[in-house]
């Protein structure tokens, strides 16, 4: 019996309206930071709330055989591990995370990080679409086919609590479920973005990312500027020199082709298709002010700065006092975080190990230099080639939801559970996918999750897993 995707989306439609959108609603009103942004999480106990809802929302679905499992490890934020038994061989494992960014400033009056807020098709809230959501989807998808008695593949659901500081948790957890995670033929991550909200878009590539505060120092405590200036040298101006080793300022090419790879040609082609189904749409997303514009206006070259390229990003200082408290004072020191996004195949140990050279080395005027590096080197990820099978399947799946054929793209940011399943289990295939795109503002304000979009992606997934069982649509 093929599957019936008239009934599959009508299941999910009635799921997301009458239970996940109401469940994601609380959960938006949980600030579960992650563990870089909240270093009292524990005592705090909003990552616990968030575990308990979701864990409690799953125990209500009515999966056959469903055993859900908080899995805690000594000193580290728990993870959530789902089995739902199938026929064959084969396991899917799905994967989602519950952390969250923090607030941030900027949020729409009416809105806020932990105000859920339901604006037409749009709910907005911190973590809703990343990735709040993933729960939910696996979930039901799973259950859409069970509805149908249709037979799937063991699927295990991992839905992490430390993805935003960088996945440092869960390595330990991979290898203490070792024996319970068998090896996945098949991995869906819900975590990731789509360029447009009109068809299934699956990523290809992800960037690695290392960091660290860089600090120069000059005195020991802040001088008045007038007895001190042109004596003293500037911390902020040093600050500008050595970034200059790094970044070029007019520009914002990496200057040291140690953070650059060959992108390969299959990649630059794929750009080339995003950008032609895409244009202007690449750069008309983001919110700049009037009279802004991208650095440059050629869509293909823009796709390959933001997927196989590297970038320099401040985001964070120290030392500055705010304009209305700054006096006339030649500051000691001045701090900046950095987060250097690398492309998909550099090395990111051997990155962070030469960004602190570079920038540590030969300060000017015997300035004290530092670059303290945080958490651990986050490599990048390439997909493996694409079972015809799957790609098949996949465009398959949104052609039935979506109306139109899937796309594929590299994406920018960093999944960093991605690389460490890639070299755990070298056969797998994979299916990175999600729901947030343009507008959504994973991590900034104004954070929301198109719903038709989490529908339709949950739908998708329900047949890619379907036809990974062997099972058609009709």
């Amino acid at each position: 019996m093929a599957l019936d995707s008239g009934k599959v989306r009508d299941f999910v439609q009635k799921t997301w309206d009458e239970s996940i959108i109401p469940t994601l609603t609380e959960y938006i009103k949980i600030p579960a930071k992650s563990p870089m942004f909240d270093a009292q999480w524990r005592e705090h106990g909003h990552i616990e709330r968030a575990v308990e809802l979701l864990r409690g929302w799953a125990g209500s679905r009515p999966i056959e055989g469903l055993r859900i499992e908080v899995v805690r490890l000594e000193g580290r934020t728990p993870l959530i591990f789902m089995e739902a038994p199938g026929t064959g061989v084969d396991t899917v494992l799905l994967y989602g995370h519950l952390d969250k960014q923090p607030e941030m400033v900027g949020w729409a009056e009416g809105t806020g990080p932990w105000t859920p807020v339901r604006r037409g098709d749009k709910l907005y809230g911190r973590g809703v679409g990343d990735d709040g959501y993933a729960t939910f989807a696996a979930l039901t998808a799973i259950q859409a086919l069970q509805e149908q008695r249709a037979r799937h593949a063991r699927c295990v659901v991992l839905i992490e609590a430390c993805e935003e500081s960088g996945s440092r948790d869960l390595p330990y957890y991979v290898d203490a479920l070792k024996a319970k995670l068998g090896t996945p033929s098949l991995v869906v991550c819900l975590d990731s973005g789509c360029g447009n909200y009109e068809q299934l878009w699956g990523t290809t590539s992800l960037r690695g990312v290392v960091g660290g505060v860089f600090t120069v120092e000059v005195l020991t405590e802040g001088v008045h500027s007038g007895a001190a200036s042109g004596i003293v040298p500037s911390s902020f101006r040093i600050v500008r020199q050595l970034l200059d080793r790094i970044e070029d300022s007019r520009t914002g090419e990496i200057l040291p082709r140690d953070f650059h790879v060959d992108i390969p040609r299959e990649r630059v082609a794929e750009a080339r298709e995003v950008a032609s189904v895409l244009g202007a749409e690449i750069y008309d997303r983001f919110p700049f002010p009037p009279g802004g514009q991208p650095v440059n206006l050629d869509a293909q070259e823009l796709i390959l700065n933001n997927t196989w390229r590297p970038a320099l990003a401040v985001i964070g200082a120290a030392g500055l006092p705010l304009p209305a408290d700054g006096g006339n004072v030649l500051r000691p020191k001045t701090s900046l975080k950095l987060s250097l996004r690398l492309p998909p195949t550099c090395d990111a140990g051997r990155a962070v190990r030469r960004l602190k050279e570079i920038l540590e080395a030969d300060p000017p005027y015997g300035a004290r230099v530092t670059l303290e590096t945080y958490g651990e080197a986050g490599n990048g990820w390439n997909a493996p080639a694409t079972d015809p099978r799957l790609l098949e399947s996949v465009n398959r799946a949104s052609a039935t939801y979506f109306g139109k054929p899937a796309m594929f793209h590299g994406l920018g940011g960093s999944i960093p559970f991605m690389s460490m399943l890639g070299e755990r289990f070298p056969r797998a295939q994979f299916l990175i996918t999600g729901a947030m795109g343009p507008g959504s503002n994973a991590h900034g304000p104004n954070e929301f999750l198109h719903l038709p979009t989490g529908v339709k992606v949950t739908a998708c997934v329900a047949g890619v897993i379907a036809d990974h069982s062997g099972r058609s649509q009709t």
